[in-house]
């Protein structure tokens, strides 16, 4: 059997795969010359790489292609290199940086190649100003304002638990009016705290009940316990991710050692018919290196004819308003209400130095004006922790050193920036230089400030970023975790999934997380027959549940049938 894999890197998560077909549960192929095709179009992280990767296990069975738009691997998962005498190393992750210590088919892919991911205590700070800012690491007035809220909010998510059907679909904007929240409450702590650590962005507030009470509860999916006096824990446990270029090229080259054929620099222009004789589609190569913004790509289309070729079923791994826009007049009226549903945003990181910019819009340093007087022991710890003058309880040393931050704009409070301290958050600016506290001057440290949606344009900080401090520049096309997106969307996908030799895969057929990416290429390639290898009670959890929402599929039920 042999599967292409299509690999188009838009700055976008997503892309593409063709498989077999399965009839009486034999792999049966049609296609030009006796080979036996299955192509796969994968553009992000995780998402095409490990479909293809699990495919390869069986190379009596599949012969896989890989095609990249770009001209390496990986989508978002990108990395860029740093003036290790300025900045104190040579590297850092600028699309994916970390998650959550239960993220363990990304681990598993990491541990294959001998990367490792690290642990990190977060610590965040939102807002600015004694009315405005708040942190997880000592107490602040903003936090013993709400306690009340605080409190009311442990409860509500054991209410949206129970009634699931009903609340889950709810925006959260409507939730906080339901049950009567405060104001500030909302737009100050709840709303900078889910658009963070989900990437919602400005559209937090329509995001589900649903998803806000899985962050929380669900164990394959929560990132930090729900805190009944700070809402957000103290110093709760997450990890940064290893350099992921050199994972994403070492991961290509063993790949390659197992007969797979990669091919970069390649785009998929169409899909010209999905009919009984399978698939087909037009390639050409893209000649894009670099970040397109928002568009397809720069200057002139200079490359030779598209080629037109034949597959038996195809998986689109892209993202679904571009997987709508290359099926083209191919897709049916089930893909263009279900993939239509999904919304998305173009939003623009830059990644930077300039240290006099986060200071004037963010709460940086410990400054003891903000801090509260302690009322306990533990109040006490915690204190003493963000002046520095208790060790720490990591190997990353004490001291209020915030890696998350957001503020929201005066104008319109629901609308906010997202800023990381990465020098702070990413390991090796410490690790590299074997200490706990990255060894350089603040004036030097890398942040990235996130500027949300272009038609906020008008809102921006953006100009007031020195250009002469400005390391990176990139365009990013956003899933926005609507509620529409979860009754629409989500559930649609299992009414998709093997229709008209099409599968989807991808981190938005569920949530904006790495390991869902990772989670869905699996499925993908488990559906067309492949083995799932069980190395984890916990990761074999996730998998059956995916399965079964995306796909339809009970996993057990199915492994009984292939065997």
């Amino acid at each position: 059997m042999l599967v292409d894999v299509i690999d188009r890197c838009r700055w976008r998560e997503g892309s593409g795969l063709a498989f077999p077909r399965v009839r009486e549960n034999r792999l049966t192929f049609t296609s030009p010359g006796g080979d036996i095709h299955a192509t796969k179009l994968d553009y992000g992280t995780g998402t095409g790489t490990s479909c293809a990767d699990t495919l390869a296990q069986h190379p009596d069975r599949y012969k896989v292609t890989v095609i990249e738009r770009m001209s390496y691997p990986g989508g978002q998962a990108t990395s860029i290199p740093l003036d290790k005498n300025k900045f104190g190393t040579t590297w850092m992750n600028d699309g994916v940086q970390g998650g959550s210590p239960v993220f363990k088919h990304t681990f598993r892919y990491f541990h294959k190649y001998d990367y490792h991911e690290q642990q990190v205590e977060l610590q965040v700070s939102f807002g600015k100003g004694k009315d405005g800012f708040w942190t997880n690491v000592f107490p602040t007035h903003l936090v013993k304002e709400h306690q009340a809220d605080i409190k009311k909010f442990g409860r509500v998510l054991k209410i949206i638990k129970y009634l699931m059907p009903v609340l889950g679909i709810v925006p959260i904007r409507i939730m906080l009016k339901l049950f009567r929240f405060d104001k500030d409450f909302g737009e100050k702590m709840v709303l900078p705290l889910i658009a963070l650590f989900l990437g919602t962005g400005n559209q937090t507030a329509n995001v589900s009940c649903a998803v806000l009470e899985r962050l929380f509860h669900d164990p394959n999916m929560h990132l930090w316990d729900y805190d009944p006096d700070t809402l957000l824990p103290n110093l709760p446990k997450m990890v940064t991710f290893p350099n992921l270029q050199h994972f994403y090229h070492d991961w290509m080259t063993d790949l390659r050692s197992k007969g797979v054929d990669i091919r970069l620099s390649t785009d998929v222009v169409a899909v010209v018919s999905r009919s009984k004789q399978g698939v087909v589609i037009q390639t050409k190569p893209s000649g894009s290196d670099s970040s397109p913004g928002l568009g397809r790509g720069g200057g002139a289309d200079t490359a030779p004819p598209a080629e037109t070729e034949r597959f038996d079923e195809l998986v689109l791994c892209q993202l679904a308003d571009d997987a709508l826009k290359l099926l083209g007049k191919a897709a049916t009226w089930r893909e263009r209400f279900v993939l239509g549903g999904a919304r998305f945003y173009d939003d623009i990181t830059i990644t930077h130095s300039d240290h006099k910019y986060f200071q004037k819009h963010y709460e940086t340093h410990f400054n003891p004006d903000l801090c509260l007087p302690p009322n306990n022991a533990e109040e006490e710890r915690r204190v003493a922790f963000a002046k520095g003058s208790t060790p720490g309880g990591s190997k990353q040393g004490s001291g209020f050193r915030p890696m998350y931050y957001t503020k929201t704009y005066p104008e319109s409070p629901r609308k906010i920036e997202m800023s990381f301290d990465c020098t702070n958050y990413q390991h090796q600016f410490r690790m590299d230089n074997d200490q706990e506290i990255p060894p350089v001057p603040y004036e030097n440290h890398v942040f990235q400030s996130i500027f949300l949606d272009k038609r906020n344009r008008d809102m921006w900080t953006i100009d007031e970023i020195d250009e002469d401090k400005i390391i990176e520049r990139k365009w990013w096309h956003q899933l926005g975790h609507r509620w529409q997106h979860y009754v629409r969307v989500v559930p649609g996908m299992m009414f998709l999934n093997g229709k008209n030799h099409t599968y989807f895969a991808g981190s938005w057929t569920m949530v904006n997380m790495h390991e869902m990416a990772c989670v869905s290429g699996i499925a993908a390639a488990y559906r067309l027959g492949a083995e799932y290898t069980k190395f984890d009670d916990f990761a074999e959890e996730l998998f059956s549940k995916y399965l079964l929402v995306s796909h339809g599929v009970w996993y057990k039920r199915e492994s009984k049938k292939q065997k």
